[in-house]
């Protein structure tokens, strides 16, 4: 769900103009699309210089992975944006199909991919649910479009690209399974977000979150970061229970909820 939350980077991203600008009229359409090929890359530069090694070689670490965006700036620019999330090294420590795995799906499960960027997940979970359907949600309009026409390209039938609202993932229907990566330290009032959430859950459905460890060399600068000790916390006091932790993520916690019984 890019949405929902301060990003703790404060670039301008990939296709967002200055406001108050009117290129079209001051410039040949030329002079345009050099200036937007440069703007990209100057954002792209600028996510790179907190960008781990692991996708930009030479710049600190901070990991370009599926992250929700915020109200006041956008994820846009998608074709930029897949070569930073998609890029092949990000399986090394994000294991995509181990945590799929784990997560002991049924083929015909129906998942909820919140803040499904380009589809690092979702086109995965797609790929592994061929009975199922997979709700690949976001927030900004060009991923949700590039999500549609990536479906459409990878012959993706059971992908459903879902725009969301800031407050609301808007699913279309229940779901087995919400899969949140990378995502909730940009989710605003998350009391309220996640009470909203459990009436979106078919019975016996699970929440899953994965968000980087303190002491995670990858990931947001660390006063972004939300333990999992407060993560565990919070969504108690929402009305979930811990079902179970996974340890195999080098770089991140991966905790298990579904809403308590009690």
């Amino acid at each position: 769900m890019r949405t929902m939350g301060t990003d703790p980077r404060g670039t301008d991203l990939p296709g967002t103009d200055h406001p108050g600008t009117n290129i079209g009229h001051a410039r040949s359409k030329a002079g345009h699309s050099r200036s937007r090929r440069q703007a990209i890359g100057a954002a792209l530069a600028a996510f790179g210089a907190i960008a781990g090694p692991s996708l930009w070689g030479t710049a600190p670490r901070q990991a370009a992975a599926q992250t929700v965006h915020d109200h006041k700036h956008g994820f846009s620019g998608a074709q930029a944006w897949a070569k930073v999330l998609e890029d092949p090294k990000r399986d090394a420590w994000q294991k995509p199909h181990e945590v799929i795995q784990a997560l002991g799906l049924k083929p015909d499960s129906v998942v909820a991919d919140i803040g499904a960027g380009t589809g690092y997940f979702a086109t995965r979970l797609s790929h592994m649910l061929p009975a199922g359907r997979v709700f690949a949600v976001d927030s900004e309009p060009d991923m949700v479009k590039y999500l549609g026409e990536r479906a459409k390209k990878d012959g993706l039938k059971n992908l459903v690209p879902v725009a969301a609202a800031p407050d609301d993932p808007r699913l279309p229907a229940r779901v087995d399974l919400v899969l949140m990566v990378n995502v909730f330290h940009h989710v605003e009032n998350r009391d309220r977000w996640f009470l909203r959430l459990r009436d979106s859950l078919r019975s016996g459905g699970r929440v899953a979150i994965i968000d980087f460890t303190l002491d995670s060399p990858e990931g947001p600068p660390k006063a972004a970061r939300v333990p999992a000790t407060q993560v565990r916390a919070e969504l108690e006091k929402a009305g979930y229970e811990l079902l179970r932790e996974h340890r195999f993520l080098p770089n991140q916690f991966f905790l298990e909820f579904m809403p308590s019984k009690g």
